[in-house]
This record gives structure tokens, C-alpha cells and sequence, in this order.
């Protein structure tokens, strides 16, 4: 045969679920976008069209739909530990599961009844997260997108290297925004270890994250990239790796001379392409890097 079958998984991708959890006249949501990845002893189905080992892609579906009723979706993280777990567990010629999920945003509207049944969608981040188990051990990544934040201050940009073609113009008082890729590894592994409180890791990740960017003064968009993923590490003992891709988001001074007008760092031209992209991981010291260097690709 001159050929073989290399990697291969198959599964049902965007299974879109929304859980309404009714605690009286308050009601609690979760909007959900999780596809299912699966892979193990499949060279029948591509080598001779057997079906014998195959789960249906609609039957993945339909899972994940009852599992959001049998187990409810406390958070993004354990709701995919339990698929994974299961199609692992009850399938025998599946032999690693992967879930990826991303969670959308909701927040309630206050209104002066007792009423609390209406929401406005977030429009700030997506969350993210990975999950993947092969029967013995857990990867957990968690992250998020699409996090935009700016500093309208305390950065700069100088010193750098200049050949006949730089034009680029020397600042010591500048813009700094990004819309904030990331994801990190947790350390959790296996069942044996105690849980991480998924729903509060996250909370503290984006808040160290925001405050890292907003507290740094900032000579180049790496040195705050460090700073975000340092202080991560240092305050979340789960987690022990962490990545950004960080597109610089140029705001350029507007001339306004040919009006008669001085432009005292007031008026800018936000140009969203092209753009530099800044992507690095942080570890914890002793750990090895995990997470896929092409974000793109989760």
C-alpha cells in the first residue's frame, strides 16, 4: 500500500446550548458553543468504509444537549470534563476525547421589579477553553479573545533599531491597545488531585491580567505582555503556562496643521491593518511549554 493513514479524529463541531436554570423568579444562563473531537481505532471506517467502531457525529450531538440536563453547566471546564470523560469511558474504540468550548457572556437587567429574568449579551470577551483526556490524564486549557483594553498613557516607544527603510518616528508618550488573546494550562492532571475552582480561576486570571496591563509602564508591548503573564503565574498557583497574541493596535497622531490646529496628543487615527503581532509564552520556572505555539489552531 503507498499509503497510510496518518491523524485522524472526527466529531460534531458548534453544537450551540443554552441553559435557563430557574431559581424562582431569578433565572441563571449559560450560552455555550462546544464541539467534540474523538479519535482512537478508526482505520476501518477510512480504510474499508466500516462503520463498526464509528459513534455518529449526531449522537455527540445529542450528548452534549442531555448532558446539559443531566449535569447542568456549573461551568465551561467541567461541563467538558464530563463529556470527556464519557465518551472515553463508554465507547471502547475511542481512546482520547477532546472538547473545546467557547462560553458567551450574559449579564442580568436590573430592573425595579422582582423580576429577574432578562439579560443584555456581554460585549466584551469570549472565554475559552480545551479539554482533553485519553482515559488516564487531563489537559485542561482555558483562555479567552478578543479582550481589547488601551492605555492612553505611560507607554513608549524608542531606542529601537533603525535601517534606511524605518520611517517609523521615535515616542516617549503613546496609545498602548491590543485585543488580548491568551490561553492557560492548568496543572491539574488527573482525578486524584483536587479540583480547581474553574468558575473562580477564571475570574482571578482576567483580573490580574487587566490589572498587569493597567499597572504597567510600558517601554514596549512585550515587556507588558510579560508583566500580564508573570503576574498570572505568580497569583494562580493552578495554572503553568500561559500564552497571548497580542496585535498592536496603532493609534497614529492626526497632523492637523493644514487646519491651523495643534494636536497636543488629543486626536488619533485608529488603524486596524496592518499591525504588529506580539505572541510569547510565560512558565513557571521547571515547567515545560504545552500549549500549541499557533493559537490559531485551538
Amino acid at each position: 500500500m503507498p499509503t497510510i493513514l496518518g491523524q485522524n479524529q472526527y466529531g460534531k463541531a458548534e453544537n450551540r446550548v443554552v441553559t435557563i436554570t430557574r431559581d424562582g423568579a431569578t433565572h441563571h444562563i449559560k450560552d455555550l458553543n462546544v464541539s467534540v473531537a474523538l479519535s482512537g481505532d478508526m482505520e476501518d471506517v477510512h480504510y474499508n468504509g466500516s462503520n463498526a467502531n464509528v459513534l455518529p457525529t449526531d449522537t455527540t450531538k445529542n450528548t452534549v444537549f442531555a448532558f446539559a440536563k443531566e449535569h447542568s453547566i456549573e461551568s465551561a471546564e467541567q461541563f467538558g470534563i464530563h463529556l470527556a470523560r464519557h465518551f472515553v469511558t463508554s465507547q471502547e474504540p475511542i481512546h482520547r476525547a477532546r472538547i473545546r468550548i467557547e462560553e458567551y457572556a450574559w449579564e442580568r437587567i436590573e430592573t425595579p421589579g422582582e423580576a429577574k429574568h432578562s439579560f443584555v449579551r456581554k460585549g466584551q470577551e469570549t472565554r475559552l477553553t480545551q479539554l482533553t483526556y485519553d482515559g488516564e490524564s487531563w489537559e485542561v486549557l482555558s483562555g479567552l479573545k478578543d479582550l481589547t483594553v488601551l492605555n492612553s498613557t505611560d507607554s513608549e516607544f524608542w531606542g529601537y533599531v533603525k535601517d534606511r527603510y524605518t520611517t517609523l518616528k521615535e515616542t516617549h508618550d503613546r496609545i498602548l491597545a491590543t485585543s488580548v488573546s491568551s490561553r492557560w494550562r492548568f496543572n491539574w492532571t488527573d482525578d486524584a488531585q483536587e479540583m480547581p475552582d474553574w468558575e473562580a480561576s477564571y475570574a482571578r486570571v482576567k483580573q490580574h491580567m487587566l490589572r498587569a496591563f493597567a499597572e504597567t509602564y510600558s517601554l514596549s508591548l512585550q515587556q507588558t505582555l510579560y508583566q500580564m503573564g508573570s503576574r498570572v503565574i505568580e497569583e494562580c498557583a493552578e495554572i503553568d503556562e500561559i500564552r497571548f497574541s497580542l496585535p498592536n493596535s496603532h493609534h497614529f497622531l492626526v497632523d492637523l496643521e493644514p487646519f491651523g490646529l495643534k494636536n497636543d496628543n488629543e486626536v488619533y487615527f485608529a488603524s486596524d491593518r496592518p499591525y504588529g503581532l506580539i505572541e510569547a509564552t510565560v512558565l513557571r520556572d521547571g515547567c515545560e511549554p504545552r500549549i500549541p505555539v499557533d493559537l490559531t489552531s485551538l
